[in-house]
């Protein structure tokens, strides 16, 4: 079956940089689009950004447009996030999620990573 693993979550200072990443396996990643969701305890699943399978297509959050960019290596079956210019409001569980179809809506997504923690200190 299908496996998302993330990793390069941490502790950072307000200003400060992580690069997240998805690992794939069990899939035909290249086939994926992939998202990266962020959750905090209490509310729901907030959409960070997407990518299509090529590349091509990036759609962003308004509260991280500017900041983070997503990309992937479709030879290495990794997503990644670089998030640049952290604030204590992106602390968060941020996961990836691959599905058919690039979009900000968690129902457009069938595969799901556990998580992993960010979080920004002021």
């Amino acid at each position: 079956q299908v496996q998302l693993v993330e990793s390069g979550g941490g502790l950072v200072q307000a200003g400060g940089s992580l690069r997240l990443s998805c690992e794939v396996s069990g899939g035909t990643f290249s086939t994926y689009a992939m998202g990266w969701f962020r959750q905090v305890p209490g509310k729901g699943r907030e959409f960070v950004t997407a990518i299509s399978p090529s590349g091509g297509n990036t759609p962003y959050a308004n509260s991280v447009k500017g900041r983070f960019t997503i990309s992937r290596d479709n030879a290495k079956n990794t997503l990644y996030l670089q998030m640049n210019g952290l604030k204590p409001e992106d602390t968060a569980v941020y996961c990836c999620a691959a599905g058919f179809v690039v979009s900000g809506r968690e129902i457009h997504y069938n595969y799901w990573g556990q998580g992993t923690q960010v979080t920004v200190s002021s």
